[in-house]
């Protein structure tokens, strides 16, 4: 072939590449994704890169070719040319090389995993052209703190340039090389720089100390991003967020935290918020399926028939927290003028000094109005100073609406409600419907210390076991109390034709000694179940009971009553109720 036909066939190969161009560029324009090429020296700056000195001939991808020094904007991303005043010359390093064979090595700069074109930008379109994966280069390397990679887009360079700043300013590449803090969002490193000063004012009124920079650097790193970090690893919460990365989801959490605590009046830990925002916004169709079933749900049904939580999910929640030493670290006290003595808060306070707990108070008013209202914020004054006497964290919220429905749905935040029984369940349907803490035992997924005449210590606990699942609950919590707090534990099964007594006992027996515990084990005869409860309790000294919540369906506790509600009709000592 002459070197004519072969300029002429160059020209053709140019005409073809222009068109595919043409087509990527109107691609590009619908689909928004970029196919510039970058700029070298705009990269060099943000990413503030130093030349290295060395430069060394090698194949490089040509691929990572993702930018060019001076000609940024005469080639697209794949290296198609985009203007026809560069025919000539194109097909002039067609024609010449008649291939592959004879293209003289480019000069090109290398930063991170990527590669800009000093001189050879003709002949890297021209090997693309020809279907080629290399090309021979002289590499010169520049230093950054970053990496980027071929897949960078123009828009990931202001990413790039933050990181380069806060790295920069905070070292942690040095001081924690193992740590990767990449982002996906433009604007969050300042965000985390915002976090580390944040951090380090605290630090400096903690130890009343002016704390140098590095040091909260660290400290930040340690004490507050790493426990985030461990928790997003051990919930999995990435596999929900696939295109996100741990410092997205650090900065997510971080947001949903003090939202949530803003809109709750509470202190919100990192763990609920880092799983209640799992639950809320993950994309996966059973979960949008369940949020959507769940909100149906609650639309069409009455409070007091629906079925709440199936038995031992707050167990699980609870063993998710494997790393808390305490099981009933959160309290949410139910605050209500009615309760004079202030029972409910002070039976809490009990609970909270065995558990070096914290409390979550509650006032629910009917009006937003009632809110800022005299009698309120008079209640809110003495709850502070009750606590801060107590030498106990807490912290009272004001809501209004319905009593039973709040509270079971702020009742996922904590670990234990405390409310104070004025008006148990009445002893006939319509009572029982309408009655706000028969919702609350049937919805709510927490355990409920119920007071009714008096406060107790809480030092030896009558269990009322039957082996239903809620049961098994009391049991698992009973256990847990006898264990934690040194306290005595009485167990009693009622026999009767619904149960095979020596194999509840036999279960209960084991499931004690296996955490090698000892317990007072009492068996009594068919009879009124709640007077036996009562009975029991008051003969062996016993100051509070534990058993399961309803056993049967709402329908049916409606319509017949339980043993849940006789007891607490009757009972002057403080009734823990599982679920």
């Amino acid at each position: 072939m002459t070197k004519q036909d072969l300029y002429i066939s160059a020209l053709n190969d140019f005409r073809e590449a222009r068109r595919k161009a043409s087509i990527q560029g109107i691609l590009a324009r619908i689909t928004g994704k970029s196919t510039e090429l970058l700029s070298y020296e705009e990269v060099r700056q943000k990413l503030r890169a130093m030349e290295s000195g060395r430069k060394v001939l090698r194949e490089i991808p040509l691929d990572a070719i993702v930018g060019s020094v001076g000609r940024y904007t005469d080639f697209s991303r794949d290296f198609l040319p985009l203007y026809d005043s560069t025919q000539q010359r194109w097909a002039r390093v067609m024609a010449q090389t008649g291939g592959l064979t004879g293209l003289p090595p480019i000069i090109v700069y290398q930063i991170g995993e990527a590669y800009f074109v000093l001189d050879g930008n003709h002949r890297v379109s021209v090997a693309r052209q020809l279907g080629a994966t290399s090309i021979q280069a002289y590499v010169t390397e520049m230093r950054t703190r970053v990496n980027i990679t071929p897949d960078t887009a123009p828009d990931d360079l202001i990413i790039k340039a933050e990181q380069t700043e806060f790295l920069e300013q905070t070292q942690l590449d040095l001081l924690r090389p193992d740590t990767d803090l990449t982002v996906t969002n433009p604007g969050q490193y300042p965000i985390l720089l915002e976090h580390i000063e944040v951090h380090r004012y605290f630090m400096g009124m903690d130890e009343k100390r002016s704390i140098p920079y590095s040091e909260a650097v660290e400290h930040w790193h340690d004490v507050i991003y790493s426990p985030v970090v461990q928790i997003i690893r051990e919930r999995g919460i990435l596999r929900h967020f696939p295109e996100r990365t741990e410092t997205d989801l650090y900065l997510w959490i971080s947001r949903h935290r003090a939202k949530l605590e803003e809109a709750l009046g509470w202190r919100i830990e990192t763990e609920a918020a880092a799983a209640d925002l799992e639950i809320r916004f993950s994309p996966e169709l059973a979960q949008t399926i369940a949020r959507l079933t769940s909100r149906a749900y609650d639309f069409v049904m009455p409070d007091a028939l629906e079925s709440g939580p199936p038995p031992g999910a707050w167990r699980e929640e609870a063993l998710q927290r494997r790393h808390e030493r305490s099981l009933l670290a959160n309290l949410l006290v139910s605050v209500s003028p009615t309760d004079k003595d202030w029972q409910a808060l002070e039976q809490a306070f009990v609970v909270a000094l065995r558990e070096s707990g914290q409390l979550r108070g509650l006032h629910i008013v009917n009006t937003k109005s009632e809110a800022d209202a005299q009698e309120t914020r008079r209640l809110v004054t003495e709850f502070d100073e009750r606590c801060r006497s107590a030498g106990i964290l807490g912290r009272m919220a004001i809501e209004s609406g319905s009593i039973a429905r709040i509270i079971c749905a702020r009742s996922h935040w904590t670990d234990l409600i405390v409310t104070k029984v004025t008006y148990p369940p009445g002893d006939h349907p319509i009572a029982r419907l309408g009655s706000g803490l028969h919702t609350m035992i049937r919805r709510c997924p927490r355990p409920i210390l119920a007071v009714t005449d008096k406060v107790s210590d809480l030092t030896h606990a009558l269990l009322a076991y039957n082996g239903t699942p809620k049961s098994n609950e009391a049991l698992y919590l009973a256990t847990y109390l006898a264990a934690k707090w040194d306290i005595q534990l009485s167990v009693l099964i009622i026999e009767h034709e619904e149960i095979n007594a020596d194999e509840i006992f036999e279960h209960a027996r084991k499931y004690i000694s296996k955490h090698e515990l000892r317990a007072n084990f009492i068996r009594h005869r068919l009879g009124k179940r709640s007077e036996i409860i009562l009975t029991t309790a008051q003969t062996y000294g016993c100051d509070f009971i534990l058993m399961g919540g309803y056993k049967s369906s709402p329908v049916v506790e409606v319509a017949l009553g339980s043993v849940v509600d006789e007891v607490l009709r009757q009972t002057r000592i403080p009734l823990l109720i599982c679920r």
